[in-house]
């Protein structure tokens, strides 16, 4: 079973976090950031992953430290469920519109994390996030889960569907590349032996 439970406990924040790779989609968020709630929500729904997340931060400063760590926390229980990765499709892209929104998102499950971001955001908040904590969220995730991360919106106006087609997309990208390739069942793919 691809499941994993992460607790993450600092001067700042306490999450817990649990996953299920081979889920259904179902999620149980409460991170105290009501759009960080639904953009969740989402990566769950539509990646099929079962996800949930518990947090406590120190709201009354900001939610950086809250999304950060969120983002940290579900990376962890990304690695951690994809163990050795034998068998998974590791690669993907997606192109999410959301309305008039078209976000690129394209990931490697590399054990490299890196994170490309090219997004813009011509509003400081969407609900009461600030737009820069977006970035910050993808960047723990993607450093945490191990992943190589792409993401680039073309166009958009709507700032709340610039950051869901963004959510969505590595929701379709994970679904994708985290799938076991019942071809590959076995083997772990690359040409090292390991990732």
């Amino acid at each position: 079973m691809r499941k994993s439970q992460i607790s993450r406990k600092t001067g700042e924040t306490d999450i817990k976090v649990s996953i299920n790779l081979d889920g259904t989609g179902k999620s149980d968020i409460n991170t105290g950031i009501g759009f960080l709630d639904h953009m969740l929500d989402l990566l769950a729904r539509h990646s099929l992953i079962d996800i949930s997340v518990k947090a406590k931060g120190d709201l009354h400063i900001d939610f950086h430290h809250t999304a950060e760590d969120v983002g940290i926390a579900l990376g962890q229980a990304v690695k951690e469920a994809l163990g050795d990765k034998k068998g998974i499709t590791r690669y993907a892209s997606v192109d999410l519109p959301m309305d008039e929104a078209l976000t690129r998102v394209a990931l490697d499950i590399s054990g490299r994390p890196f994170l490309v971001w090219r997004v813009e955001f011509s509003r400081d908040k969407v609900g009461e996030m600030d737009t820069e904590l977006f970035q910050e969220w993808f960047q723990a995730f993607a450093m945490n889960a191990g992943i190589t991360l792409h993401v680039e919106n073309f166009y958009g106006e709507n700032n709340h569907h610039i950051a869901e087609s963004a959510y969505k997309g590595l929701a379709r990208a994970l679904r994708i590349a985290q799938a076991i390739d019942p071809k590959t069942v076995e083997q772990i793919p690359s040409s090292k032996g390991s990732l």
